[in-house]
């Protein structure tokens, strides 16, 4: 590589990381504690079990759903799904319209077995805050998609700054941390050794963050495409009016089309994952990487019949399976505590990068000074 060739990588480099440098620092230190969301949420939320008596069985979904109605006589329901930690516990998501903001919800918690209205667990408001911060800064879309901007100059700087390395390291032996010579250049080499050390995971963490941010995209996507045709013959239809059919007959029709998977939420008509004529059962696998993908089911909320039943496309499973990565929930507590170690490692590149930056340019200026001065000398002599 020549010295222009390597001048230019620099300035990619440079720029990149200095404009993502703040972002970055902040979606690492919001990530950390979300590594080990589900064991923060277990210490600090009231935890409310779902007691089964002695040769109960559970009750029909429609049943449920008339308790959980009467719960908010107002409103009505437009989600089904079920807790992941207690299957013994279905949730009703309530709101006056079918295509109303999250923040319009209410909630009913219903014991599967006998129907009992369950206290709604209390929620870690310091989590969520956290949460919304790392996702999308309390900016909804546009910070979301700023921050996939940000992970896009990330990665770049990433790539460069492998090139860079590679660069370095045909003079020096691998891992170098040249301790006796300036503190910018053991802090050079540090941020460097770390950086290539946590390559792989920044780069996967990067990726996958950049998809998470996509998701609305993604949403309209599926909208646009597969939901559109699979609705197609009620396209001219009018709204449903009246009663809606049986939603224990929508779950049998559902099981029926997807044998081998079970039921992860239920979306009523008119709502953003379903047609104003259909109920859609989204069904998931039972293994633990297809329990993150999911498979809808449309059924024909007048009739009971099944509409069609088709896999997610591509960019619809890409987004499923990066969000779990991107947060290291697929191996259990072993991979999040090496999630969070790289995380950390991450942090210490971060800022040892704006040391750098900072150094280079005080140690620019002093020389600036010091040519200033002696051609000033120069002159007067």
């Amino acid at each position: 590589m020549n010295i222009k060739t390597a001048r230019r990588w620099f300035l990619w480099h440079k720029w990149t990381s200095l404009v993502c440098t703040v972002f970055l620092l902040m979606l690492c230190l919001t990530g950390l504690p979300l590594i080990f969301h589900e064991e923060l949420d277990g210490l600090l939320e009231k935890q409310v079990v779902a007691e089964i008596p002695e040769g109960a069985r559970k009750l029909s979904l429609d049943s449920l759903a008339v308790l959980a109605g009467k719960q908010y006589p107002a409103e009505k329901i437009r989600y089904i799904f079920w807790d992941e930690k207690d299957k013994n516990k279905i949730i009703f998501d309530l709101a006056a319209k079918p295509d109303a903001p999250p923040e319009g919800s209410r909630y009913a918690m219903l014991n599967m077995y006998t129907g009992a209205v369950l206290d709604k667990p209390t929620t870690d408001e310091v989590m969520d805050i956290i949460l919304k911060i790392h996702i999308n800064m309390f900016l909804g879309i546009g910070g979301k998609l700023f921050l996939g901007l940000m992970g896009i100059l990330f990665v770049i700087a990433i790539i460069s700054g492998v090139v860079l390395y590679g660069r370095i390291m045909k003079k020096y032996d691998f891992g170098m941390v040249r301790k006796y010579k300036s503190n910018r250049l053991k802090w050079l080499d540090t941020h460097n050794l770390i950086g290539i050390v946590t390559l792989t995971w920044a780069s996967v963490v990067g990726l996958t963050g950049v998809i998470n941010t996509l998701s609305d995209v993604v949403l309209a996507l599926w909208q646009q495409g597969q939901l559109k045709e699979m609705v197609a013959p009620y396209a001219h239809q009018q709204p449903l009016t009246g009663n809606l059919s049986s939603l224990d007959s929508a779950m049998a029709v559902a099981q029926k089309a997807a044998p081998h998977m079970e039921p992860r939420i239920v979306t009523y008509p008119g709502t953003l994952f379903s047609s104003k004529h259909h109920y859609a059962v989204f069904m998931r696998g039972n293994t633990s990487l297809t329990s993150r993908l999911l498979m809808p089911a449309l059924v024909d909320a007048k009739t009971g019949a099944l509409t069609d039943a088709r896999r997610m496309p591509w960019y619809v499973n890409t987004l499923f399976l990066s969000e779990p990565l991107h947060f290291g929930d697929y191996g259990g507590m072993p991979l999040k505590v090496i999630w969070a170690l790289f995380d950390l490692g991450t942090i210490i590149v971060l800022i040892t990068g704006l040391y750098l930056w900072f150094a280079r340019r005080k140690a620019t200026k002093l020389q600036w000074s010091r040519l200033t001065e002696k051609t000033v000398y120069e002159n007067e002599a």
